[in-house]
C-alpha cells in the first residue's frame, strides 16, 4: 500500500460510516486531529483504503486490490476490518491473534465521586504537558492517539487528578468523532483503588455530554476491572466484535517471541483502569 497526503484522500463517507462509536471513530479522528496515516492501494480511485492512528488500524474496500505483502505496514496493530480482508492479513503475517472486544455507551448519569484530601480534579491545560509526560512509561499509550503529551494537554479534552502537580490519573477522549468519543483513562499504579478514574471519567462524560456528543468505550472481553469501571461510570454495553492483533510479517520472517494481552494499563483506549484495551 502507498501513503497518502490529506490532500489525496478521497470523500471518506464513501468509505466509513460517520458518527460511529468505539475505534471506529479513529476515522474522523485523524483528519481533525491530525494525528494518524492514510493508506490505499494506489493514490488515484483507490480500492482498499487503511487509516491507522496510535497502533490501531481501520481496513475497508476491496482486498483483492492487495498484493500479498501489501498489509505488511502494519505489522504489530491492532486491526478491524470486515471478514473478507482475513486472506490478506494471513498471507502479509505469520501470526494474527483474534482479540474479542466489548464495546460500551454511556447511558446513565453518574455523580463524580469526591476526590481525597489533597486531590483536585480538573481540565488538562497545555501547561500540564510535562506532568502527563512523566507519567510511567507504560502510560504512553494514553496520548499517542494526540501526537504526545503536548498534544493531549492541549486538546481541551483530558481530565486528571493532581496532587499539587504531580498526575494521579486521567481520563481522556482517545478517539475523536463527529457524533461519539471514545474513551481511555489511566492511574498511576500507587493511586489505584481511590476511585481517582471514576472521577475523572465522570467529570469527562460530563464534558463531553456538554459538546452533544457521547462517550463510548471499548476493552477486551476479559479485562474485568475495564469493565466494572465502565459498569460504574454509567456505560452499557452495545456490541461485541473481534479485532486482530498482527506480528511476524512473512516477508520478513520470523520475529522472536509472541504477542499477548496487553496490562490495562498500558494498552489501548478505555482499559486503563486496572491493567486496557
Amino acid at each position: 500500500m502507498i501513503e497518502l497526503a490529506p490532500d489525496q484522500l478521497p470523500p471518506l463517507t464513501r468509505w466509513f460510516a460517520a458518527g460511529s462509536p468505539g475505534t471506529a471513530a479513529l476515522a474522523e479522528h485523524v483528519p481533525a486531529s491530525g494525528t494518524g496515516r492514510w493508506w490505499a492501494d494506489r493514490a488515484h480511485a483507490p480500492r482498499a483504503l487503511a487509516v491507522a492512528c496510535a497502533g490501531h488500524v481501520l481496513l475497508r474496500g476491496d482486498p483483492r486490490a492487495l498484493a500479498p505483502d501489501a498489509l505488511a505496514v502494519f505489522d504489530a496493530h491492532y486491526v478491524q476490518a470486515p471478514a473478507c480482508f482475513l486472506p490478506a492479513l494471513g498471507s502479509a503475517f505469520g501470526l494474527i491473534v483474534p482479540w474479542e472486544r466489548m464495546l460500551y455507551v454511556h447511558q446513565v448519569p453518574v455523580v463524580a465521586p469526591c476526590p481525597p484530601h489533597g486531590v483536585t480534579v480538573r481540565r488538562l491545560v497545555p501547561e500540564d504537558a510535562p506532568a502527563l509526560a512523566a507519567l510511567a512509561p507504560d502510560a504512553a499509550w494514553l496520548h499517542a492517539s494526540w501526537g504526545g503529551p503536548a498534544g493531549l494537554a492541549a486538546s481541551g479534552l483530558g481530565w486528571a487528578a493532581f496532587a499539587k502537580h504531580e498526575v494521579l490519573a486521567v481520563a481522556c477522549t482517545y478517539f475523536h468523532g463527529t457524533a461519539y468519543e471514545d474513551i481511555a483513562c489511566y492511574t498511576a499504579p500507587a493511586h489505584r483503588r481511590r476511585r481517582l478514574a471514576l472521577a475523572c471519567v465522570t467529570a469527562l462524560c460530563q464534558d463531553i455530554a456538554g459538546r452533544g456528543h457521547t462517550p463510548s468505550w471499548t476493552c477486551s472481553g476479559d479485562n474485568r476491572p475495564s469493565r466494572l469501571l465502565a459498569w460504574t461510570a454509567g456505560f452499557r454495553l452495545a456490541h461485541e466484535y473481534v479485532h486482530y492483533l498482527t506480528g511476524q510479517p512473512a516477508r520478513r520472517g520470523p520475529v522472536p517471541g509472541s504477542p499477548s494481552d496487553q496490562p490495562a494499563a498500558a494498552a489501548a483506549p478505555g482499559d486503563t483502569k486496572a491493567p486496557p484495551r
